[in-house]
């Protein structure tokens, strides 16, 4: 899934689609992978950065060609060509915005209008933030959709390697496969509350076990 410009590579590698609102931390998410931002190619006919993610499973090295759209959302909808043989995907939201989760049925739609059938994991971004306005509990489009389900925050790295486990192991089929070397990532930016998050985290929990709720679109208070 290299771009035309770039050199395949002689280990096994998947295009992932990234998508979501902007300003949702996508590509302040990626480029936490070094490698990834200081190999990236631009792909100006699909308005896409292509950022090659290497990583090192006790199964061997395998690399997710992660496609960042570069801002094209807000021009609405994104074109077939950034979805076409997508292997996987990541749609992400802002836990600060609640119109960034309300938009995330939108973006399962589009995505899954061409790749049938991928695994996807939905990240609920910037966990760091105090005032969060996406409480753990109304965090239930994944489990309609059956989908994973991670928070993260980009900034202080926290859980960034989560959504790149699950995939691989989708991909390969194998629930036992594990990361054996982390990868170079820029040092966080900002420190997370990690007993604040371990509270949503155990709310999110308690939200699985309850009986979803009837409506289509998650209602908001």
């Amino acid at each position: 899934m290299a771009l035309p410009n770039q050199p395949t590579v002689d280990y096994p590698s998947f295009k992932l689609v990234l998508v979501g609102d902007g300003g949702t931390g996508k590509t302040t998410f990626v480029k936490r992978h070094l490698t990834g931002e200081f190999e990236k190619r631009y792909e100006p006919t699909i308005g896409v950065e292509v950022h090659p993610l290497d990583f090192f499973t006790n199964c061997g090295k395998i690399r997710f060609y992660c496609w960042d759209t570069a801002g094209q959302e807000k021009f609405g909808g994104l074109r077939d060509g950034y979805y076409i043989h997508g292997q996987c995907a990541i749609i992400m939201f802002d836990v600060t915005a609640r119109l960034t989760y309300k938009n995330v049925p939108t973006w399962h739609r589009d995505l899954c209008r061409v790749c049938e059938n991928i695994p996807i994991v939905l990240c609920g971004n910037k966990v760091d933030v105090k005032n969060r306005q996406v409480k753990a509990k109304q965090v239930t489009f994944h489990r309609k959709k059956n989908l994973q389900y991670y928070e993260i925050s980009a900034k202080s790295n926290y859980n960034f390697e989560k959504p790149f486990l699950y995939l691989a192991r989708k991909i390969a089929g194998d629930p036992n496969l594990h990361f054996v070397e982390s990868p170079a990532l820029a040092p966080p930016e900002i420190q997370i509350d990690l007993a604040a998050q371990q509270q949503h985290e155990a709310e999110l929990a308690a939200a699985a076990s309850q009986p979803l709720p009837d409506d289509d679109d998650d209602a908001f208070e």
